[in-house]
């Protein structure tokens, strides 16, 4: 009796152990939601005072950042590149992945490894070839050229996530097509694809957000304020306005609210995602 009421203790301070560390994990990931609401509300005198919550809230902060950032136009040139981009993503990583999955042979296992080894090269390195190559295609300032960037930047991981989900899935589907005359293009496209919805939840959530707070190649290639994207508006308030910080939280969380709207819409997809990766890997 003595060892069973022993054992029972042990679990239940096990339990408890957990249960502690998983709240502290959670507190520790909002504590910077916490500190950006709260400077987003509060006035320029209460910055981080000792109040739990802004005795004075300051709504107002909104509306400055807005006007002026010209966030409004920054918010534009985001959706565009961001769904550019994601599109553009989605068609090419879907099908390469496919092809590495479905499709054999030397030469696509070959690319398809370049391709993920492409992933341990820094990409700092690419900035001054890619400026030189951007200007040269009068790429500097323009949607098209930045939208294409972002989706390569973004496809070998993305490649990745496609190829290691078809080649866990059947493919008997796609071989019935096959044998009543589709091409392996129009099976992947009208049988395997619609099938992909977890993996491609996946991919717009996680990619789509490292394209949305781009900043490194966007100060880059991005020079004309017309251009500017969310990060680049947000970045503004250092250099024009002093490091105003509660211009720079309101901005922050104005800057947020579109992803997480979009992991609202995706979020049951993207769980089933990452729950077949995990039981599938």
């Amino acid at each position: 009796m003595e060892q069973q009421e022993r054992g029972g203790n042990v679990k239940k301070k096990r339990k408890l152990g957990r249960g502690i560390l998983i709240i502290a994990i959670i507190l520790l990931f909002l504590l910077p939601f916490y500190v950006m609401f709260y400077l987003a509300l509060s006035t320029p005198g209460h910055q981080l005072a000792k109040e739990w919550f802004p005795i004075e809230m300051n709504v107002r902060n909104f509306a400055d950042a807005w006007t002026k950032s010209n966030m409004g136009n920054a918010m534009k040139n985001s959706i565009i590149n961001t769904g550019g981009a994601i599109v553009l993503l989605v068609f090419c990583s879907a099908s390469a992945g496919y092809a590495a999955a479905r499709i054999g042979g030397r030469i696509n296992r070959f690319i398809f490894n370049a391709m993920l080894l492409s992933m341990l090269v820094p990409g700092i390195i690419n900035t001054v070839p890619l400026y030189i190559i951007m200007r040269k295609i009068n790429g500097i300032n323009t949607h098209w050229a930045m939208i294409f960037l972002l989706a390569c930047m973004s496809l070998p991981i993305s490649t990745f996530l496609y190829e290691s989900f078809i080649h866990s899935s059947s493919k008997s589907l796609e071989e019935a097509a096959v044998i009543d005359g589709c091409t392996y293009f129009t099976a992947f496209w009208k049988i395997t694809f619609p099938l992909l919805k977890p993996v491609t939840a996946t991919v717009v959530i996680m990619q789509g957000v490292g394209i949305w707070n781009n900043y490194a190649q966007s100060v880059f290639f991005l020079q004309n304020q017309n251009y500017h994207t969310i990060p680049l508006a947000i970045s503004g308030f250092f250099q024009t306005y002093g490091a105003d910080y509660n211009l720079l939280a309101a901005g922050a969380m104005i800057g947020l609210l579109p992803m997480v709207a979009v992991f609202l819409v995706f979020q049951k997809e993207f769980v089933k995602g990452l729950s077949a990766g995990a039981v599938k890997g």
